[in-house]
C-alpha cells in the first residue's frame, strides 16, 4: 500500500513539474553580431542574462548570435517561433521585414523590433536615442580635438545613424567653430577588420578623436594604438583603450525587456513604440576620463543632466540642412517624425550623404 501511495504521489509530482514546465515562458532573441562583440549584440545579451536573473526559473531563454539581415534570419525566426517561444526579440534594424513576415504566420507569438518602424498586432517596436548620448560626447570631442578633425565611423546611411552623426557634430560645433567630421561609411554593423581600416584611414586624414556607430572596440584599440582619442559604443569599452576611451554610450536594455517578459507573463502585453534616452536610462552616459579637462567634463555632466530633464534637446534651432536651406527656426525643436525619417546632413558636414 505504502508502495502504491508513493507512485501515485510521484505520479502527481511528475504531474505538477510537467504543469510547471508547460507555464514556464520561452523567450528568444536573435543577434546580428556575436555576443563577444564587446558592443551592440553584448549588451542585449546582458540584456537577456538580467531577464534570467531576475524571473529566475519562470523564464526560459534562448539566443541566435550572428544572424544576417534577411533571409537567414526569417529561418532563425521561423524556428524560434515553432520551438514555442512567447516572445522574441530581434535587435537589428535589418530583422524589420523578417520580423514583420515571421509574425504574420504566428500571430500567438509577441516579437519586439529594435530600431524599426514596421508594427502589427503582435510586433512592437523599441529603441533608444543614442543622439542625445551622442550630444554630450561630441561637446566632448568638439573640445579634446587639437587637429580639429573629428573622424566618425559609420555603419549604414538610416535615419538613426544620420541622426548620431549630426547630434554629435552640432555639438562639436556649438564649443569649437573650426571643427570638421570626416565620416567613412563600412557597410556593416561588425567587421573589426573594416572598423580598424576606417579608422586608420580617418587618422591618415587628421583626426585626432574617434567616433563610431558599428559595433566592434576594433576602433578603440586602433585609437589606444595611435596615440589618440575615442568613445565607447554601445558598451564602455574601457579594456580595449584605458588611455584613448574619453567616455562611452551605454546601451541599457535589461530594464525594457524585464518589463516586456513580464506583460508577457501577465497577459497585458501589447504592441507599443519605445523611444527612451538618457531621462528613463536607455542610454546611459560612461564615466569620463580624467583625461578630459574639469571645465569640459562639468559642461558635458551638466547636457546630460539637461537632456534627463527636458531642459535641452540636441535639435533646437537654428538649424540648416547641409545644402543651406533652413530646417529649424531659432528655438524650434524637431519633432519626433524627423528624426524618425532623418534623410539629410546638417549645415556644415563635408561629403555627400550615401542614399
Amino acid at each position: 500500500m505504502k508502495f502504491k501511495t508513493s507512485l501515485a504521489a510521484a505520479a502527481a509530482l511528475a504531474l505538477g513539474l510537467a504543469g510547471a514546465a508547460s507555464a514556464q515562458t520561452k523567450v528568444g532573441f536573435i543577434y546580428v553580431g556575436p555576443v563577444g562583440d564587446l558592443g551592440w549584440s553584448y549588451e542585449h545579451d546582458q540584456g537577456r542574462l538580467a531577464v534570467e536573473e531576475h524571473f529566475g526559473d519562470a523564464v526560459e531563454t534562448t539566443y541566435v548570435e550572428s544572424v544576417p539581415e534577411g533571409a537567414d534570419a526569417e529561418r532563425v525566426l521561423t524556428q524560434m517561433a515553432l520551438g514555442g517561444a512567447d516572445i522574441i526579440f530581434t535587435t537589428s534594424f535589418g530583422y524589420m521585414d523578417p520580423t514583420i513576415n515571421v509574425a504574420e504566420k504566428f500571430p500567438n507569438v509577441m516579437f519586439e523590433h529594435a530600431t524599426g518602424y514596421k508594427r502589427a498586432d503582435n510586433v512592437s517596436t523599441y529603441s533608444a536615442r543614442f543622439y542625445e548620448g551622442r550630444h554630450v560626447i561630441g561637446l566632448i570631442a568638439g573640445e579634446m580635438t587639437e587637429t580639429n578633425t573629428i573622424g566618425y565611423i559609420a555603419s549604414f546611411p538610416i535615419p538613426e545613424v544620420v541622426r548620431g552623426i549630426n547630434a554629435a557634430y552640432l555639438a562639436a560645433k556649438s564649443v569649437n567653430p573650426d571643427v570638421e567630421f570626416k565620416v567613412v561609411w563600412v557597410y556593416t554593423w561588425f567587421d573589426p577588420g573594416k572598423e580598424a581600416d576606417a579608422a586608420n584611414a580617418l587618422i591618415e586624414q587628421g583626426a585626432d578623436v574617434i567616433m563610431q556607430h558599428t559595433d566592434s572596440p576594433a576602433a578603440m584599440t586602433i585609437a589606444e594604438e595611435k596615440g589618440i582619442y575615442a568613445f565607447g559604443q554601445a558598451s564602455d569599452m574601457m579594456q580595449f583603450g584605458p588611455n584613448a576611451r574619453l567616455s562611452s554610450i551605454i546601451d541599457n536594455w535589461a530594464p525594457y525587456y524585464i518589463e516586456r517578459v513580464q506583460a508577457v507573463i501577465d497577459g497585458t502585453w501589447e504592441s507599443t513604440d519605445t523611444w527612451d534616452g538618457i531621462g528613463p536610462g536607455m542610454v546611459e552616459i560612461g564615466e569620463f576620463s580624467d583625461k578630459i579637462p574639469a571645465d569640459v567634463a562639468a559642461r558635458a555632466q551638466a547636457a546630460a543632466d539637461a537632456i534627463a530633464a527636458g531642459t535641452l534637446h540636441p535639435f533646437t534651432g537654428p538649424i540648416n540642412k547641409q545644402d543651406g536651406t533652413p530646417w529649424l527656426a531659432a528655438g524650434e525643436v524637431a519633432d519626433d517624425g524627423t528624426l524618425a525619417t532623418m534623410d539629410f546632413y546638417v549645415e556644415g558636414i563635408v561629403g555627400e550623404l550615401p542614399q
